[in-house]
């Protein structure tokens, strides 16, 4: 007998394909958010970011997230007059996505909602963070360096009075306006120049005082990365004659004019391309000093601190993303017989996977809550040391756990309609931005020389895990004795720097997981991370419950 030809509507059904991964929470189906958010913060916390996590989880927010992605930010120099605007054109998914995140507060609302008395407003931003971070992670860039400003702001009252309120809105109002016309405001920061790069004191960028106009200047040079032109105002270093010097830089003027501000070029990115990056031509721009001539790197390395919190956690939220996509896509998917979730060397990828990603969703969260006790002496001093370890580290993981996640996928993963080449794109970006690895391993050795008690804090933390484990126990005292060896060979510090943060960080991860995680998850990492038997790769672990770990990392609707 001949084989059967197939009809045309039998080559068209479709079998063996996982569904999309929408319609489901990413809030309460994150467990070790969820738990972290109880743990630091209150059940009413967790209760206000529910419709948060809803929405971050639908189709329509998947949708718009795609779409931002698709139409890129265009640069408008002229407009049909001729005159000069600079304006940036978003497409309308762009602002979908803006007002929603400036809607549920994680813009600068948590400083002003912190100053009223509310309890546990940073964890609750950061839980939110990492949960609409999801839906597209391009527009966090302007919504994180507005919740950055804030801090900086404050070493002028003046000017803290004057743009805090609106930073802090929950309103989105885009647009180069005044002030006066508006009812929000978002933030950004330029830095870098391109001699420099992360040497800010090598930028060359005048600032020249305004004669009569205590505190105004105008700004002369070239800025190599402007993070969102698009923004209200900005936090720029330039050199006054005191030395470097922080400015405040509005885009409009106080008498409705707008401010000599030239967008040279938006930046073509690897990724990250929802969001608009710049070059700025200053010349005779109006800025406005915040703190001390020659004190512009301290003034803002309140920002860049905030900032780097932000990395930390949308690298976390990169992860959770990656690996909630791989767990369901092997869950719904089979080969060889069964379902791809019960073939034992998957689950060992995933479960692997997963233990990444709580752990990174520990010590994001730890740090999370150190804001929210700033005259805490000791959370004030591990958040000095933990905040560049946990930058160094978990930026640096999330390029190979999102590759792995991606790859769990196979030809599906690979293809843009999936969502994970974005992320994949996306995952090292956090690692350069503010400051690269290098400088925050450097910063780690900084904060070991000049601050003792940053080092007295990490011992207490991980302590209070001492006898959970015996590997973690073996890890801290290694790690104790590599840091005093190191300290003693000043020619073999600098060049040890990212092995030291790497392992400070790890034990820091391990000690919060011993404490507060699932046995499960922290016998694998304590056995995979701190013991002897890491092999470099995902999902090569030696034992433990991977069933329990894999069922506790995929999403259900």
């Amino acid at each position: 007998m001949e084989p059967r030809t197939p009809a045309r509507a039998d080559l068209r059904v479709v079998s063996n394909q996982a569904p999309p991964l929408a319609g489901h929470n990413v809030v309460t189906a994150d467990a070790a958010l969820v738990e972290a958010v109880l743990r630091h913060g209150s059940q009413e916390v967790l209760d206000s970011l529910v419709d948060l996590g809803a929405e971050a989880g639908s189709a329509e927010a998947r949708e718009h997230g795609m779409l931002a992605n698709e139409h890129h930010p265009e640069l408008t120099p002229y407009d049909r007059y001729g005159h000069r605007v600079d304006e940036v054109r978003f497409h309308p998914s762009w602002h979908w996505l803006m007002e929603r995140a400036v809607g549920h507060g994680l813009a600068a609302a948590p400083w002003e909602e912190q100053a009223d008395g509310a309890a546990h407003a940073h964890v609750r931003r950061a839980a939110g963070f990492m949960a609409w971070s999801h839906t597209e992670p391009g527009h966090g860039c302007p919504i994180s360096m507005t919740y950055a400003a804030v801090p900086a702001l404050r070493a002028d009252d003046a000017l803290a009075k004057e743009w805090t309120p609106l930073l802090a809105s929950r309103r989105y109002d885009p647009g180069v306006r005044a002030l006066t016309d508006k009812v929000g405001a978002l933030a950004g920061m330029g830095m870098t120049e391109k001699q420099g790069g992360s040497d800010v004191r090598a930028n060359v960028t005048r600032a020249v005082p305004v004669p009569g106009a205590d505190g105004t200047y105008t700004l002369h040079g070239h800025k190599w990365f402007t993070s969102a032109p698009m923004n209200d105002v900005f936090l720029v270093l330039a050199q006054a004659e005191g030395g470097v010097t922080c400015f405040v830089v509005p885009r409009v003027l106080a008498d409705g004019t707008r401010n000599q501000l030239d967008v040279v070029r938006l930046k073509d990115k690897l990724g990250n391309r929802s969001n608009a990056s710049s070059e700025l031509e200053l010349d005779g721009t109006v800025a406005h000093r915040l703190g001390d001539e020659g004190r512009g790197v301290r003034t803002i390395i309140e920002m860049v601190a905030a900032t780097r919190l932000d990395c930390v956690l949308g690298s976390t939220s990169l992860m959770r993303r990656a690996v909630s996509e791989a767990s369901w896509h092997v869950t719904h998917r089979s080969a060889f017989g069964s379902r791809l979730v019960d073939k034992p060397l998957m689950q060992n990828v995933i479960a692997d996977l997963h233990v990444e990603t709580e752990a990174a969703t520990a010590i994001a969260m730890r740090l999370a809550a150190a804001v929210d006790a700033p005259h805490d002496e000791h959370e004030r001093a591990l958040r000095r040391i933990a905040l560049p370890l946990a930058k160094f580290w978990v930026c640096k993981r999330t390029p190979f756990m999102v590759a792995e996640a991606l790859e769990c996928l196979g030809g599906n993963g690979y293809v843009e309609e999936s969502g994970m080449p974005l992320l994949y794109r996306e995952a090292p970006l956090n690692s350069v931005w503010e400051g690269s690895g290098n400088v925050n391993a450097l910063d780690v050795l900084r904060a070991l020389g000049r601050e003792p008690e940053v080092l007295d804090a990490w011992i207490t933390e991980v302590g209070k895990a001492r006898g959970g484990d015996a590997r973690l126990d073996r890890a801290i005292e290694d790690t104790l004795a590599m840091i005093g060896g190191l300290m003693g060979e000043p020619d073999q510090l600098e060049r040890q720097a990212r092995r030291l943060a790497g392992r400070m960080a790890a034990v820091l991860q391990g000690s919060l997981l011993v404490r507060h995680a699932p046995a499960e998850v922290a016998d694998i990492f304590c056995a995979s991370r701190l013991g002897q038997s890491a092999e470099g790769v995902f999902g090569a672990l030696e034992g433990g419950d991977l069933a329990a770990v894999v069922a506790r990392t995929t999403p259900t609707p």
